[in-house]
């Protein structure tokens, strides 16, 4: 049996049972239902106008959008790069990174294995812990070319986590849902070509970029998203 759910071209995204990732929805969370709804309605143009390009340019690649359960409730699992890289430096993401040839191809399930790999290698996360639930359609990050799967998981099993490589990744934090939710930690970020776009002050970090825009797509889809005041502004250094 098959089990998976469909990319932004409809084709469906999963794997046989015994041929490598699935995503499945069995024995998620009622919490998390309105997220499973949103990937499986939701359109590429609905979560940001920087599409893949049609020529096919671009460097395919993944990141796991884990949502887990803490003492405060549902969260998010994010990672803040190390300063020193050359791209996205010192930035709050997802966990991620280009595909690699063992991953396989990146219409099916590529994604799914680069995005558990990259997490893994990134956090120390046990991927045995992580339920693939849904497949977000691929975005694009113009600065660095890259063609993103959002992947989205639930921890259904916890990890210890933390920075494996201090040259790649500065810490490994959660943020809780409340925390995206609540109005006095939502603001739009001013990048210096005058491109504005949603961030988040949580956990002693600025989140802004591609990361901040996932995530205010999937508040505003799964029906979490509470107003907020657009018109608080926070300009991003130059070398963003």
């Amino acid at each position: 049996m098959t089990r998976g759910t469909r990319d932004e071209t409809g084709t469906t995204v999963g794997a046989r049972e015994g041929g490598g990732p699935a995503v499945t929805t069995d024995g998620l969370p009622g919490w998390l239902d309105p997220v499973v709804e949103a990937a499986r309605s939701v359109q590429p143009g609905q979560l940001s106008r920087f599409l893949p390009p049609e020529d096919g340019r671009g460097r395919q690649s993944a990141v796991l959008v884990l949502f887990g359960e803490g003492s405060r409730g549902p969260e998010l699992l994010l990672m803040e790069r190390a300063g020193t890289l050359r791209s996205h430096a010192g930035q709050p993401s997802f966990p991620g990174g280009a595909l690699d040839p063992e991953d396989g191809d990146p219409h099916t399930t590529g994604p799914l294995r680069a995005a558990l790999r990259e997490a893994e290698e990134e956090t120390g996360l046990d991927p045995s812990g992580v339920q693939l639930f849904g497949v977000l359609p691929r975005l694009y990050i113009p600065v660095s070319e890259f063609v993103v799967t959002p992947v989205l998981g639930w921890w259904r099993d916890p990890s210890p986590v933390g920075a494996v490589d201090l040259a790649e990744t500065a810490r490994v934090f959660t943020v809780p849902v409340a925390d995206l939710t609540d109005p006095e930690h939502r603001v739009m970020t001013v990048h210096p070509s005058g491109h504005l776009g949603p961030g988040f002050t949580v956990e002693s970090a600025l989140v802004w970029g591609f990361t901040a825009g996932v995530i205010d797509r999937i508040l505003h889809f799964a029906g979490w998203e509470r107003p907020w005041d657009r018109s608080r502004q926070v300009p991003l250094d130059w070398r963003a």
